[in-house]
Protein backbone atom coordinates (compact mmCIF):
# COMPACT_ATOMS: atom_id res chain seq x y z
CA UNK A 1 0.00 0.00 0.00
CA UNK A 2 0.92 3.77 -1.01
CA UNK A 3 1.63 6.02 2.50
CA UNK A 4 -1.35 8.66 1.53
CA UNK A 5 -0.28 10.54 4.63
CA UNK A 6 -0.25 14.35 4.31
CA UNK A 7 1.64 17.17 6.35
CA UNK A 8 -0.43 19.73 6.84
CA UNK A 9 1.13 22.95 8.71
CA UNK A 10 -0.79 26.15 10.28
CA UNK A 11 -0.20 29.09 13.18
CA UNK A 12 -2.24 29.12 16.12
CA UNK A 13 -0.87 31.97 18.34
CA UNK A 14 2.72 31.72 17.11
CA UNK A 15 2.27 27.83 17.15
CA UNK A 16 2.31 25.65 13.96
CA UNK A 17 1.04 22.41 14.58
CA UNK A 18 -0.50 19.91 11.89
CA UNK A 19 -3.79 18.11 11.07
CA UNK A 20 -2.68 14.87 9.26
CA UNK A 21 -5.43 13.04 7.70
CA UNK A 22 -3.77 9.40 7.65
CA UNK A 23 -6.27 7.40 5.43
CA UNK A 24 -4.26 3.76 5.04
CA UNK A 25 -5.42 1.16 7.51
CA UNK A 26 -3.05 -0.35 9.03
CA UNK A 27 -2.57 -4.46 7.28
CA UNK A 28 -0.30 -3.21 4.74
CA UNK A 29 3.40 -4.72 6.54
CA UNK A 30 6.67 -5.25 5.08
CA UNK A 31 5.12 -8.93 4.12
CA UNK A 32 4.21 -10.45 0.84
CA UNK A 33 0.62 -8.90 -1.28
CA UNK A 34 -0.57 -12.77 -0.77
CA UNK A 35 0.12 -13.21 2.84
CA UNK A 36 -1.71 -9.49 3.46
CA UNK A 37 -4.25 -10.27 1.53
CA UNK A 38 -4.74 -12.97 3.41
CA UNK A 39 -5.22 -11.98 6.50
CA UNK A 40 -7.38 -8.84 5.58
CA UNK A 41 -10.16 -11.88 4.27
CA UNK A 42 -9.98 -13.15 7.71
CA UNK A 43 -13.27 -11.80 9.32
CA UNK A 44 -13.07 -10.07 12.08
CA UNK A 45 -16.17 -10.72 14.38
CA UNK A 46 -15.01 -13.53 15.70
CA UNK A 47 -15.12 -14.49 19.63
CA UNK A 48 -11.85 -14.02 21.70
CA UNK A 49 -12.23 -17.94 22.76
CA UNK A 50 -12.43 -19.00 19.04
CA UNK A 51 -9.61 -21.08 17.41
CA UNK A 52 -8.65 -19.07 14.31
CA UNK A 53 -7.65 -21.47 11.50
CA UNK A 54 -4.63 -20.86 9.85
CA UNK A 55 -4.39 -19.80 6.39
CA UNK A 56 -1.81 -20.69 4.11
CA UNK A 57 -2.63 -23.93 2.96
CA UNK A 58 -2.32 -27.28 5.64
CA UNK A 59 0.64 -28.44 6.89
CA UNK A 60 1.86 -32.04 8.80
CA UNK A 61 4.62 -33.19 10.70
CA UNK A 62 6.58 -31.35 12.79
CA UNK A 63 5.30 -27.96 11.59
CA UNK A 64 2.29 -28.69 11.99
CA UNK A 65 3.16 -29.67 16.06
CA UNK A 66 5.08 -26.56 16.13
CA UNK A 67 2.14 -24.19 14.76
CA UNK A 68 -0.93 -25.37 17.43
CA UNK A 69 1.46 -25.50 20.08
CA UNK A 70 1.99 -21.92 19.29
CA UNK A 71 -1.65 -21.17 18.64
CA UNK A 72 -2.22 -22.23 22.43
CA UNK A 73 0.88 -20.40 24.28
CA UNK A 74 -0.78 -17.58 22.01
CA UNK A 75 -4.61 -18.04 23.59
CA UNK A 76 -3.14 -18.07 26.77
CA UNK A 77 -1.40 -15.31 27.00
CA UNK A 78 -4.77 -13.44 24.98
CA UNK A 79 -6.77 -15.00 27.95
CA UNK A 80 -4.24 -13.59 30.39
CA UNK A 81 -4.23 -9.90 29.63
CA UNK A 82 -7.96 -9.93 29.56
CA UNK A 83 -7.98 -11.39 32.99
CA UNK A 84 -5.47 -8.75 34.32
CA UNK A 85 -2.71 -11.75 34.91
CA UNK A 86 0.54 -10.88 34.74
CA UNK A 87 1.84 -13.68 35.94
CA UNK A 88 0.08 -16.12 33.41
CA UNK A 89 1.04 -13.69 30.34
CA UNK A 90 4.77 -13.85 31.07
CA UNK A 91 4.86 -17.70 31.68
CA UNK A 92 4.85 -18.12 28.05
CA UNK A 93 7.97 -16.28 27.25
CA UNK A 94 11.32 -16.55 27.76
CA UNK A 95 13.32 -14.96 30.33
CA UNK A 96 14.90 -12.16 27.80
CA UNK A 97 11.36 -11.42 26.46
CA UNK A 98 9.95 -10.49 30.07
CA UNK A 99 10.84 -6.91 29.97
CA UNK A 100 9.42 -6.28 26.98
CA UNK A 101 6.25 -8.05 27.41
CA UNK A 102 5.68 -7.03 30.67
CA UNK A 103 5.66 -2.69 29.73
CA UNK A 104 3.49 -4.05 26.74
CA UNK A 105 1.42 -5.81 29.58
CA UNK A 106 1.13 -2.77 31.59
CA UNK A 107 0.31 -0.11 28.78
CA UNK A 108 -2.32 -2.05 27.10
CA UNK A 109 -4.12 -2.69 30.74
CA UNK A 110 -3.72 0.86 30.86
CA UNK A 111 -5.30 1.34 28.06
CA UNK A 112 -8.35 -0.55 29.50
CA UNK A 113 -7.82 -3.19 26.60
CA UNK A 114 -11.28 -4.57 26.30
CA UNK A 115 -10.54 -7.22 23.42
CA UNK A 116 -6.97 -8.95 22.10
CA UNK A 117 -7.38 -11.90 19.90
CA UNK A 118 -4.09 -13.11 18.43
CA UNK A 119 -4.65 -14.68 15.24
CA UNK A 120 -1.31 -16.77 13.41
CA UNK A 121 -1.25 -16.50 9.51
CA UNK A 122 0.55 -18.94 7.83
CA UNK A 123 3.07 -21.03 9.22
CA UNK A 124 6.06 -20.92 11.22
CA UNK A 125 8.94 -20.48 8.54
CA UNK A 126 12.83 -19.36 8.23
CA UNK A 127 13.15 -15.20 8.37
CA UNK A 128 13.14 -14.04 4.48
CA UNK A 129 15.86 -15.32 2.61
CA UNK A 130 17.04 -18.56 4.56
CA UNK A 131 17.25 -22.03 3.20
CA UNK A 132 14.90 -24.18 3.14
CA UNK A 133 14.52 -26.77 5.76
CA UNK A 134 14.81 -30.45 4.75
CA UNK A 135 11.90 -32.05 3.66
CA UNK A 136 9.51 -32.50 6.55
CA UNK A 137 11.55 -30.26 9.19
CA UNK A 138 10.95 -27.31 9.92
CA UNK A 139 13.88 -24.25 9.66
CA UNK A 140 14.83 -22.22 12.68
CA UNK A 141 15.54 -18.12 12.22
CA UNK A 142 18.98 -17.58 10.93
CA UNK A 143 21.69 -17.43 13.93
CA UNK A 144 19.06 -18.70 16.34
CA UNK A 145 19.22 -22.28 16.68
CA UNK A 146 15.94 -23.82 17.50
CA UNK A 147 14.25 -20.54 16.91
CA UNK A 148 11.11 -19.93 14.66
CA UNK A 149 9.29 -16.38 12.90
CA UNK A 150 5.67 -16.61 13.61
CA UNK A 151 3.74 -14.06 11.78
CA UNK A 152 0.37 -13.00 13.49
CA UNK A 153 -2.09 -10.52 13.22
CA UNK A 154 -3.21 -9.18 16.62
CA UNK A 155 -7.00 -7.82 16.99
CA UNK A 156 -7.10 -5.07 19.75
CA UNK A 157 -10.54 -2.90 21.64
CA UNK A 158 -9.86 -0.15 23.95
CA UNK A 159 -12.20 0.28 26.74
CA UNK A 160 -15.10 -1.03 24.58
CA UNK A 161 -15.64 -4.67 24.39
CA UNK A 162 -18.44 -4.73 21.74
CA UNK A 163 -15.86 -2.45 19.48
CA UNK A 164 -14.86 -4.06 15.30
CA UNK A 165 -11.09 -4.64 16.45
CA UNK A 166 -7.89 -3.03 14.67
CA UNK A 167 -5.36 -5.12 13.22
CA UNK A 168 -2.02 -5.17 14.04
CA UNK A 169 0.17 -7.24 11.87
CA UNK A 170 3.52 -8.52 13.64
CA UNK A 171 6.45 -10.97 13.42
CA UNK A 172 6.97 -13.41 16.56
CA UNK A 173 9.97 -15.45 17.11
CA UNK A 174 9.91 -18.45 19.22
CA UNK A 175 12.13 -21.19 21.34
CA UNK A 176 11.66 -24.59 21.58
CA UNK A 177 11.50 -25.88 24.75
CA UNK A 178 10.50 -29.60 26.47
CA UNK A 179 7.03 -28.38 27.66
CA UNK A 180 6.57 -26.08 24.46
CA UNK A 181 7.19 -23.24 22.68
CA UNK A 182 8.38 -20.08 24.35
CA UNK A 183 7.61 -16.37 23.34
CA UNK A 184 11.44 -15.26 22.21
CA UNK A 185 10.65 -11.52 21.21
CA UNK A 186 7.56 -9.62 19.82
CA UNK A 187 8.78 -7.82 17.03
CA UNK A 188 7.03 -3.96 16.56
CA UNK A 189 4.95 -3.41 13.99
CA UNK A 190 6.35 -1.93 10.60
CA UNK A 191 3.03 -1.21 8.17
CA UNK A 192 4.05 1.84 6.20
CA UNK A 193 1.17 3.30 6.21
CA UNK A 194 1.14 3.44 9.95
CA UNK A 195 4.07 2.69 11.60
CA UNK A 196 4.32 1.01 15.48
CA UNK A 197 1.69 1.73 17.95
CA UNK A 198 2.51 3.73 20.65
CA UNK A 199 1.69 0.91 23.71
CA UNK A 200 4.17 -1.30 21.29
CA UNK A 201 7.21 0.55 22.19
CA UNK A 202 6.37 3.05 25.48
CA UNK A 203 4.97 2.16 28.67
CA UNK A 204 1.96 3.96 28.80
CA UNK A 205 -0.78 5.56 31.85
CA UNK A 206 -4.04 6.73 31.07
CA UNK A 207 -7.46 8.48 31.96
CA UNK A 208 -10.49 7.47 30.57
CA UNK A 209 -13.55 9.31 30.39
CA UNK A 210 -17.24 8.97 28.97
CA UNK A 211 -16.17 9.85 25.56
CA UNK A 212 -12.54 9.84 25.35
CA UNK A 213 -9.33 7.57 26.42
CA UNK A 214 -6.17 9.63 26.91
CA UNK A 215 -2.47 8.12 27.31
CA UNK A 216 0.64 9.29 27.60
CA UNK A 217 4.24 8.31 28.67
CA UNK A 218 5.00 7.91 32.95
CA UNK A 219 6.69 11.26 32.79
CA UNK A 220 4.08 13.21 31.33
CA UNK A 221 1.26 11.69 33.13
CA UNK A 222 0.83 15.24 35.37
CA UNK A 223 -0.62 16.59 32.14
CA UNK A 224 -3.81 13.67 32.03
CA UNK A 225 -6.01 15.06 34.44
CA UNK A 226 -6.26 18.55 32.13
CA UNK A 227 -5.47 16.28 28.81
CA UNK A 228 -8.92 14.70 29.79
CA UNK A 229 -11.00 17.54 30.67
CA UNK A 230 -10.40 18.93 27.27
CA UNK A 231 -10.59 16.23 25.21
CA UNK A 232 -14.08 15.63 27.01
CA UNK A 233 -14.92 19.06 26.01
CA UNK A 234 -13.77 18.84 22.20
CA UNK A 235 -15.35 15.57 22.08
CA UNK A 236 -18.64 16.75 22.52
CA UNK A 237 -18.22 19.43 19.69
CA UNK A 238 -16.87 16.38 17.66
CA UNK A 239 -19.94 14.56 18.56
CA UNK A 240 -22.05 17.06 16.55
CA UNK A 241 -19.86 16.25 13.58
CA UNK A 242 -20.54 12.31 12.95
CA UNK A 243 -21.60 11.61 9.80
CA UNK A 244 -25.24 10.05 9.67
CA UNK A 245 -24.84 10.43 13.42
CA UNK A 246 -22.19 7.12 13.93
CA UNK A 247 -20.27 8.60 16.60
CA UNK A 248 -16.78 6.88 17.53
CA UNK A 249 -17.23 4.64 20.30
CA UNK A 250 -14.57 6.18 22.12
CA UNK A 251 -11.99 9.05 21.00
CA UNK A 252 -8.33 7.53 21.41
CA UNK A 253 -5.75 10.07 21.78
CA UNK A 254 -2.29 9.52 22.68
CA UNK A 255 -0.20 12.65 23.85
CA UNK A 256 3.77 12.11 22.69
CA UNK A 257 7.22 13.45 24.11
CA UNK A 258 10.04 14.06 22.51
CA UNK A 259 10.88 10.66 21.92
CA UNK A 260 7.59 9.18 21.86
CA UNK A 261 7.40 12.02 18.91
CA UNK A 262 9.86 10.27 16.93
CA UNK A 263 8.62 6.44 17.15
CA UNK A 264 4.88 6.69 17.67
CA UNK A 265 3.15 5.95 13.67
CA UNK A 266 6.80 5.67 12.34
CA UNK A 267 7.80 9.42 13.01
CA UNK A 268 9.28 11.28 10.63
CA UNK A 269 7.19 14.85 11.52
CA UNK A 270 9.09 18.03 11.61
CA UNK A 271 8.79 18.66 15.76
CA UNK A 272 6.69 22.07 15.24
CA UNK A 273 4.08 19.70 14.54
CA UNK A 274 1.46 20.04 16.47
CA UNK A 275 -0.95 16.75 16.03
CA UNK A 276 -2.54 14.73 13.41
CA UNK A 277 -5.19 11.78 13.05
CA UNK A 278 -4.37 8.23 11.78
CA UNK A 279 -6.74 5.47 10.56
CA UNK A 280 -5.55 2.07 12.24
CA UNK A 281 -8.53 0.00 11.33
CA UNK A 282 -12.00 -1.25 12.12
CA UNK A 283 -13.02 1.81 11.83
CA UNK A 284 -11.25 3.62 14.05
CA UNK A 285 -8.77 6.72 14.19
CA UNK A 286 -6.32 7.65 16.63
CA UNK A 287 -5.40 11.09 17.30
CA UNK A 288 -1.57 11.96 18.49
CA UNK A 289 -0.68 15.45 20.19
CA UNK A 290 3.28 16.64 20.12
CA UNK A 291 3.88 17.59 23.76
CA UNK A 292 6.98 19.29 22.65
CA UNK A 293 4.61 21.67 19.95
CA UNK A 294 2.11 22.48 22.53
CA UNK A 295 3.90 24.19 24.97
CA UNK A 296 2.33 27.38 24.30
CA UNK A 297 -0.80 26.06 24.21
CA UNK A 298 -3.46 26.11 21.59
CA UNK A 299 -4.59 22.03 22.99
CA UNK A 300 -8.16 23.01 22.88
CA UNK A 301 -8.31 24.41 19.21
CA UNK A 302 -6.45 21.09 18.20
CA UNK A 303 -8.62 18.38 19.90
CA UNK A 304 -11.82 19.73 18.39
CA UNK A 305 -10.05 19.74 15.39
CA UNK A 306 -8.78 16.10 15.06
CA UNK A 307 -11.32 14.67 17.00
CA UNK A 308 -13.71 16.35 14.51
CA UNK A 309 -11.25 14.51 11.54
CA UNK A 310 -12.09 11.22 13.55
CA UNK A 311 -15.95 11.35 14.25
CA UNK A 312 -16.53 12.90 10.22
CA UNK A 313 -13.87 10.32 8.06
CA UNK A 314 -14.99 7.19 6.68
CA UNK A 315 -13.80 4.58 8.24
CA UNK A 316 -11.68 3.44 6.36
CA UNK A 317 -9.69 6.72 5.69
CA UNK A 318 -10.05 9.47 3.36
CA UNK A 319 -7.57 10.39 0.84
CA UNK A 320 -7.77 12.79 -2.20
CA UNK A 321 -7.17 16.65 -2.67
CA UNK A 322 -10.24 17.99 -4.39
CA UNK A 323 -12.72 17.62 -1.28
CA UNK A 324 -9.31 18.54 0.53
CA UNK A 325 -10.78 22.30 1.44
CA UNK A 326 -14.13 20.28 2.57
CA UNK A 327 -12.27 18.24 4.63
CA UNK A 328 -9.72 20.34 6.82
CA UNK A 329 -12.37 23.57 6.60
CA UNK A 330 -15.27 21.38 8.78
CA UNK A 331 -12.36 20.42 10.79
CA UNK A 332 -11.52 24.19 11.10
CA UNK A 333 -15.36 25.12 11.98
CA UNK A 334 -15.49 22.91 14.81
CA UNK A 335 -11.53 24.06 15.96
CA UNK A 336 -12.65 27.57 15.91
CA UNK A 337 -15.45 27.05 18.69
CA UNK A 338 -17.96 28.97 18.13
CA UNK A 339 -16.23 31.79 17.99
CA UNK A 340 -16.89 35.07 15.63
CA UNK A 341 -15.73 34.79 11.62
CA UNK A 342 -13.60 37.99 12.49
CA UNK A 343 -11.63 36.05 15.20
CA UNK A 344 -10.42 33.52 12.75
CA UNK A 345 -6.59 33.02 13.53
CA UNK A 346 -5.93 32.53 9.96
CA UNK A 347 -7.53 35.66 8.65
CA UNK A 348 -3.88 37.45 7.95
CA UNK A 349 -2.33 34.74 6.27
CA UNK A 350 -5.57 34.52 4.04
CA UNK A 351 -5.34 38.41 2.67
CA UNK A 352 -1.64 37.70 1.93
CA UNK A 353 -2.97 34.77 0.07
CA UNK A 354 -5.13 37.02 -2.00
CA UNK A 355 -2.62 39.78 -2.33
CA UNK A 356 0.39 37.82 -3.11
CA UNK A 357 -1.43 35.16 -5.38
CA UNK A 358 0.04 31.66 -5.22
CA UNK A 359 -3.42 30.38 -4.97
CA UNK A 360 -5.76 30.35 -9.12
CA UNK A 361 -9.07 31.14 -6.95
CA UNK A 362 -10.58 27.23 -6.97
CA UNK A 363 -11.41 25.33 -3.81
CA UNK A 364 -10.53 21.99 -5.39
CA UNK A 365 -6.68 23.41 -6.17
CA UNK A 366 -6.59 24.54 -2.40
CA UNK A 367 -4.37 21.90 -0.87
CA UNK A 368 -1.13 22.69 -0.35
CA UNK A 369 1.72 21.09 -1.29
CA UNK A 370 4.33 19.03 0.96
CA UNK A 371 6.91 21.56 0.88
CA UNK A 372 4.48 24.32 1.14
CA UNK A 373 5.82 27.39 3.69
CA UNK A 374 3.67 27.54 6.54
CA UNK A 375 2.02 30.68 5.88
CA UNK A 376 0.81 28.91 2.45
CA UNK A 377 -0.40 26.35 4.23
CA UNK A 378 -2.06 28.25 7.50
CA UNK A 379 -4.02 30.65 4.55
CA UNK A 380 -5.57 27.13 2.97
CA UNK A 381 -6.68 25.94 6.31
CA UNK A 382 -8.32 29.48 6.61
CA UNK A 383 -10.15 29.57 3.12
CA UNK A 384 -11.20 26.32 3.54
CA UNK A 385 -12.53 27.44 6.65
CA UNK A 386 -13.93 30.28 5.13
CA UNK A 387 -15.90 28.38 2.59
CA UNK A 388 -17.51 25.80 4.91
CA UNK A 389 -18.32 28.63 7.29
CA UNK A 390 -20.21 30.29 4.74
CA UNK A 391 -22.11 26.86 3.77
CA UNK A 392 -23.10 26.60 7.38
CA UNK A 393 -24.28 30.14 7.55
CA UNK A 394 -26.45 30.43 4.14
CA UNK A 395 -27.45 26.48 4.60
CA UNK A 396 -27.23 24.90 8.45
CA UNK A 397 -24.98 22.68 9.78
CA UNK A 398 -27.26 19.38 8.77
CA UNK A 399 -27.00 20.18 5.36
CA UNK A 400 -23.02 20.64 5.63
CA UNK A 401 -23.19 16.68 6.86
CA UNK A 402 -25.52 15.57 4.23
CA UNK A 403 -22.43 17.40 1.42
CA UNK A 404 -19.94 16.62 3.42
CA UNK A 405 -21.11 12.22 3.50
CA UNK A 406 -21.77 12.62 -0.41
CA UNK A 407 -18.54 14.14 -1.30
CA UNK A 408 -16.47 12.50 1.00
CA UNK A 409 -18.38 8.86 1.66
CA UNK A 410 -20.16 8.10 -1.13
CA UNK A 411 -17.36 10.09 -3.10
CA UNK A 412 -20.18 11.23 -5.18
CA UNK A 413 -18.98 14.43 -7.83
CA UNK A 414 -18.87 17.37 -5.97
CA UNK A 415 -21.35 18.80 -8.92
CA UNK A 416 -23.78 15.98 -8.23
CA UNK A 417 -23.71 16.46 -4.11
CA UNK A 418 -24.53 20.17 -4.28
CA UNK A 419 -27.44 19.63 -6.85
CA UNK A 420 -28.92 17.01 -4.47
CA UNK A 421 -27.89 18.37 -1.29
CA UNK A 422 -28.37 22.36 -1.60
CA UNK A 423 -30.28 22.50 -4.98
CA UNK A 424 -27.93 25.13 -6.56
CA UNK A 425 -25.54 24.43 -9.39
CA UNK A 426 -21.99 24.14 -8.16
CA UNK A 427 -20.39 26.32 -10.42
CA UNK A 428 -22.21 29.34 -8.60
CA UNK A 429 -22.16 28.00 -5.18
CA UNK A 430 -18.52 27.89 -5.66
CA UNK A 431 -17.88 31.06 -6.94
CA UNK A 432 -20.63 31.91 -3.92
CA UNK A 433 -18.32 30.37 -1.47
CA UNK A 434 -14.94 32.10 -2.80
CA UNK A 435 -16.96 35.73 -3.23
CA UNK A 436 -17.72 35.16 1.11
CA UNK A 437 -13.72 34.09 1.59
CA UNK A 438 -12.35 37.69 -0.24
CA UNK A 439 -15.18 39.91 1.27
CA UNK A 440 -14.26 38.65 4.63
CA UNK A 441 -10.62 38.61 3.89
CA UNK A 442 -10.93 42.10 2.93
Amino acid sequence: MEDERHGLRRRRRGLLWAAVAVVAVALGCLLPAALVAAVVRETADRSAGERVPRPGGPASGPVARLAAAIDTQLERQSGALLRGDRDAFLAVADPAARADLTRRFASLRALRVAVWRAEPSGQPAPAPGQPAPAPGQPAPAPGQPGQWRQLVTYRYCLVVPDCTPSPVLAATRWREAPDGPRLVAVEPSVSAETGTRPWEVSELVSAVGPRTVVATTVGLRARLPGLLAEAEAAAAVADGYAVNGIRPDRYRIFYAGRDEWRRWYGGGRPAWTGGYVVTVGGGHHEVVLNADALRTGGVADLLRHELTHAASLPAGGWSGRHAWWLVEGMAELAGAGGRPVGRYAGLDDVRRLLVGGGWDGRLDTLAPADDAPADRVAASYGVGYLAVRYLVDRYGGQRLLAFFAAVVHDRRPVAEAARTVYGEPWSELHDECVARVRAVAA
